[in-house]
């Protein structure tokens, strides 16, 4: 009889979990019905010729998320590390290794397993024993991948003067997440590119998701709209050059800056030049 009554309630809790949650689901929290941004797609480039481009030029860009145009990045809800980390570790996208030569050329694809440990870090600390704290002993600790360690991201693009249309055009060809290197003691030691995803691979996945527009809320747009219409500030650290040298290698400080905006200004005024040939 008493096993009787525990199945009855058993089944009656689990009916008044599923009602819950359906009802949960049917509450509205908005007046009208939201597009299913899962459905989306992103916008077909158009074709261009190779004969028409008459003039191109690589850039490399990095987009640092502590600017203040640059916020959505780091979204706590949804940021851009998590969405495009959790994609790489599903396999749903490649990703390449960063640690080859001209890797931002995509020449190695990362294993599923490397992307799963990418970030993450098992160190070993010296603390005193605190049962004798005459004595020291090594402590193992577990560093997991935080999303609040990813400040900026890379991205190399290709600028090109397409003649058929009379444009200067801007493709990215490469984002690479780079993420904030601490030792077992927490100390900062510099920046660690994670790795590098064609961006023609990442489209179908930033249209998806949205971005957060902290101007209003009835206006949405994804990722994948963010990025063509350049909704980001950034600087440029390198641009293709014989020596293939960045600019920090040549240039430091208020130098660096200057260089970056010369070559900014540059790729401005070679439409005007190409308008006049």
């Amino acid at each position: 009889m008493m096993r009787t009554i525990k199945i009855i309630f058993c089944a009656v809790a689990v009916v008044g979990v599923f009602i819950n949650n359906l009802l949960a689901q049917d509450v509205e929290q908005l007046p009208w019905q939201k597009l299913d941004r899962k459905e989306m797609k992103p916008m077909e480039y158009e074709y261009v010729r190779e004969a028409d481009v008459m003039w191109s030029k690589n850039i490399w860009r990095i987009i640092d998320t502590r600017q203040k145009l640059n916020q959505p990045f780091g979204y706590p809800q949804k940021p851009l590390i998590e969405i495009i980390h959790e994609a790489a570790k599903r396999g749903e996208i490649k990703v390449y290794d960063p640690s080859v030569l001209n890797a931002d050329q995509f020449k190695k694809v990362m294993d599923v397993n490397d992307v799963i440990k990418t970030g993450v870090k098992d160190d070993t600390v010296i603390q005193l024993d605190p049962m004798n704290p005459e004595r020291e002993i090594s402590v193992a600790v577990h560093n997991p991948l935080t999303w609040d360690k990813i400040k900026k991201f890379r991205v190399r693009e290709v600028w090109f003067f397409d003649t058929k249309t009379s444009t200067m055009q801007v493709r990215i060809i490469g984002i690479a997440p780079v993420m904030e290197d601490y030792d077992a003691d927490n100390n900062y030691r510099g920046d660690m590119t994670m790795y590098w995803i064609p961006y023609a691979s990442l489209r179908d996945l930033l249209a998806k998701e949205e971005v957060f527009n902290a101007q209003n809320d009835s206006q949405h747009y994804s990722w994948e709209d963010l990025f063509e219409m350049r909704r980001f500030e950034s600087y440029i650290y390198k641009e293709s050059n014989v020596h293939d040298r960045n600019i920090q290698e040549y240039a430091s400080g208020v130098d660096a800056q200057l260089e970056s905006e010369r070559i900014k200004q540059e790729i401005f005024e070679k439409e005007h030049d190409l308008w006049n040939y």
